[in-house]
């Protein structure tokens, strides 16, 4: 049966055989600024991203009373209240209209995170390329079901969830909408390297037949590339300018070096996989002569010597018989005489003793 594990993002394929589809996830990275949003899209561009994420919330209704009144006094809050935290992050139409001119200005797809029905609805009158679903939201069949019916890819990231939970979140989107990817996720924040669990994506993998990728919030960027090589075709990672800004995200985010070295590793992981073909390469020619050896007259040997183990030695470098063709050598008669280290050729040698 023909793998359906196939995206499509912009006119952009990920599939087993394409390189990394690079998210930055902005996030509220931009605290609330249109303009520092815009600075993040051009470093993540210049970065070599494929793609920039928001998150979108309607708060009112996401939150409960209780929670949206809570006080969020602490170094981390742009409000007094958690609700007036959440809303002076919160971009809104005319936001993201301008966002989206911008980013289609740098070439950059731009999508969101929807967190809501009513941001899935905002989002759709906006005419997202992608939908993303965030890990608190795998159980949340109703989020998935009216996403999947939008008709866009949907990439759900898994953190949090069992593979009871992941499988019931595939099947919800799957019927409604092949285009759905699953990307591996430890919701800690930053996740701890022991509980990244990597191998889960080899285990998406041969479940699902779909696209795999990894949402990584470790701080650093090799996991990545080992991502990749196990198969994962999306990688996401938070972005920032200064990871000593204010907000929680920051500490864990890459700034636009880390980024530019995350997608440069995974561009050159792809290169360095090749096809499966063993080749020698003309790279290899000068050192392997310089290394290699070749079978050599270990002492001065008279012409009609039969040549025995001890009259041959290993030496480089290797222009000449291979140790490997010791054995056919051995036994035969020379038809010139040798002198110590000298290259020996089987134009040189006759019959063996007994011939």
């Amino acid at each position: 049966m023909e793998s359906t594990r196939k995206l499509v993002i912009e006119q952009t394929v990920i599939d087993d055989d394409a390189g990394a589809y690079v998210i930055a996830e902005i996030g509220h990275n931009h605290q609330g600024d249109v303009r520092k949003c815009k600075e993040l899209f051009r470093a993540a561009h210049e970065a070599g991203a494929s793609a920039v994420k928001l998150q979108k919330r309607d708060n009112r209704s996401l939150y409960t009373r209780e929670a949206y009144d809570r006080p969020y006094d602490n170094e981390n809050s742009f409000g007094p209240t958690y609700g007036k935290h959440r809303e002076a992050l919160e971009f809104g139409r005319r936001e993201y209209l301008e966002l989206q001119g911008y980013a289609r200005e740098l070439g950059i797809t731009f999508f969101a995170t929807a967190f809501d029905i009513p941001s899935a609805e905002f989002l759709a009158q906006l005419d997202m390329p992608a939908y993303k679903i965030a890990s608190g939201d795998i159980r949340n069949l109703p989020l998935l079901q009216h996403v999947a019916r939008l008709g866009k890819p949907v990439i759900v990231s898994t953190g949090g969830a069992t593979l009871e939970d992941v499988e019931r979140a595939y099947q919800t989107v799957r019927p409604i909408n092949r285009q759905v990817a699953l990307l591996q996720c430890t919701a800690g924040y930053p996740a701890a390297f022991e509980e990244l669990d990597l191998r889960v994506i080899t285990t998406y993998r041969e479940r699902f037949d779909t696209v795999v990728g990894l949402s990584s919030h470790d701080n650093g960027i090799a996991m990545a590339p080992a991502a990749y090589v196990l198969g994962a075709r999306i990688i996401e990672k938070h972005f920032t300018l200064n990871r000593a800004a204010k907000g929680t995200d920051h500490p864990f985010s890459l700034e636009p070096v880390g980024l530019r070295k995350l997608v440069r590793d995974l561009q050159r992981v792809r290169v360095a996989l090749g096809n499966g073909e063993k080749k020698v390469y003309a790279s290899e020619e000068g050192p392997i002569l310089k290394m290699s050896k070749k079978l050599v007259a270990a002492r001065d040997l008279p012409t009609g010597h039969v040549l025995g183990p001890e009259d041959i030695a290993l030496k480089s470098p290797g222009d000449g018989l291979p140790p490997h063709m010791l054995d056919v050598i051995v036994g035969r008669t020379l038809l010139r005489p040798l002198k110590v280290d000298e290259t020996i050729q089987l134009a040189a040698l006759g019959q063996g003793e007994a011939a």
